[in-house]
């Protein structure tokens, strides 16, 4: 149900949506919450169904306002939806003339008894989100720096100026990036020695997050650009090697971990809806982004030099990154290369010298296989010549043997006649 009101008041619209409620059958208010979105004519639309679809987690009195300042005579007009696939009730209010310089004064009689208020601007937000008169009225404080031009330099002003509830979707993007990097160290537990985050220029999340890592780990965070989209890669340097997580094509991301196979991590880039769910299952304070913003107030003020990562971390990291390859092939019963394990063993020396280690063993090897071949011939040639001799000598013996027999048995024969000789005298 969609009911438009032209020059009307607070209390119209107060009635027209029990009216609704009433005609839709749902006489009891069923939404958690009112979610105030600040926005400007070309971009309500947008809002407005983002705000719908998180009210289908969070089902929420949506008031989008319009403001439209200016000299003439104030007026509001409003579009009261209840139903028509709307999870709670969405009102659109446009604030003319100098009532679009009091907007709480439309917006206070139309929040929910009791309930917190969110209070979201998609188009960049104030500089101080607790000083804006509609800020004011909220628990919650939602900005969007990425939809600034400098967002880095809004950062530092509402870094200043933060109050309890302050917050931003760059933040909210962080979400998965800063899950994954904690659980990388429970899981491997070593020391840090510097950090790297790679990203699109002027990324404002890219910003918080060396801010983060900084803040959690106390070594030196560089940044560094790439084409995008977002975030690219965040890496931590340690003694056994880098834990990363790439995510070149802003969906898929590869989280690796010293001495374990990659491994592949759904992280994709979430759309405004998403961002302010999550932004609506907590309403306490977020200490960890006031921390954050602190650290990125004191690294706009530190010299460049103090946020590079040192060549003496990666070549260690890169090393040790070498030798647990050259360990992992070894493990899997696989052949590794000579370069690779020279490298594993020597802590990955020049090329050239991997080089001519390789060659010098190849020519040991090959005289090694020369002399066992030449061993082997001499013993054929003396097993073949000690053959021919018992052949020789075999022979021998046969011719001899009838001789021998023949002259035995003339032996014989000749004592036998003297014996007769012998017995006849």
């Amino acid at each position: 149900m969609i009911i438009d009101l032209t020059s009307t008041t607070s209390a119209e619209i107060a009635s027209a949506l029990l009216k609704a409620r009433r005609n839709a059958g749902s006489p009891a208010m069923g939404m958690v919450g009112t979610i105030v979105v600040v926005v400007d004519e070309a971009s309500h639309h947008d809002a407005m169904k983002a705000a719908n679809e998180a009210g289908r987690e969070h089902p929420s009195r949506v008031l989008v306002a319009i403001l439209r300042p200016g000299r003439g005579t104030g007026g509001l007009d409003a579009e009261v939806r209840v139903g028509e696939g709307i999870p709670g009730e969405a009102v659109l209010l446009r604030l003319h003339g100098e009532l679009a310089k009091v907007p709480e004064s439309v917006i206070t009689p139309l929040l929910l008894p009791d309930s917190p208020v969110i209070v979201w601007w998609p188009g960049g937000g104030p500089k101080v989100p607790n000083e804006d008169p509609l800020g004011a009225l909220g628990r919650r404080r939602v900005t969007d720096a990425a939809a600034t031009r400098r967002g880095s330099v809004d950062f530092t002003v509402r870094a200043e100026g933060y109050a309890p509830g302050d917050t931003d979707f760059a933040w909210s993007r962080l979400t998965g990036w800063r899950a994954l990097m904690a659980a990388a160290l429970d899981q491997y537990p070593t020391k840090v020695t510097g950090a790297e985050v790679v990203s699109a220029k002027g990324n404002a999340s890219a910003d918080l997050m060396a801010a983060w890592l900084q803040s959690r780990l106390g070594v030196p965070v560089e940044q560094r650009i790439s084409r995008g989209p977002g975030i690219t890669a965040v890496r931590m340097f340690t003694p056994a090697g880098p834990i990363a997580l790439t995510r070149p094509d802003g969906a898929v991301a590869t989280f690796s971990i010293p001495g374990q196979p990659d491994r592949p991590v759904a992280l994709k880039r979430r759309n405004t809806s998403e961002l302010l769910s999550e932004e609506l299952r907590r309403l306490d304070p977020d200490d960890v982004y006031a921390q954050t913003l602190g650290c990125l107030v004191e690294r706009e003020k530190m010299p460049a030099s103090a946020k590079v990562v040192s060549d003496v971390d990666r070549r260690s990291a890169q090393t040790a990154a070498e030798k647990a390859a050259a360990r992992t092939t070894k493990v899997a019963g696989k052949a590794a290369s000579p370069e690779l394990e020279a490298a594993g063993k020597t802590g990955g020396g020049s090329s050239s010298a991997v080089t001519k280690k390789t060659a010098a063993g190849k020519t040991a090897a090959g005289k090694k296989t020369a002399a066992r071949k030449t061993t082997a011939k001499k013993t054929v040639a003396k097993k073949a010549s000690a053959a021919a001799k018992s052949a020789r000598k075999s022979v021998a013996a046969k011719k001899a043997a009838p001789a021998a027999k023949k002259a035995a048995g003339k032996a014989v024969a000749k004592k036998a006649t003297g014996k007769r000789v012998a017995g006849r005298s």
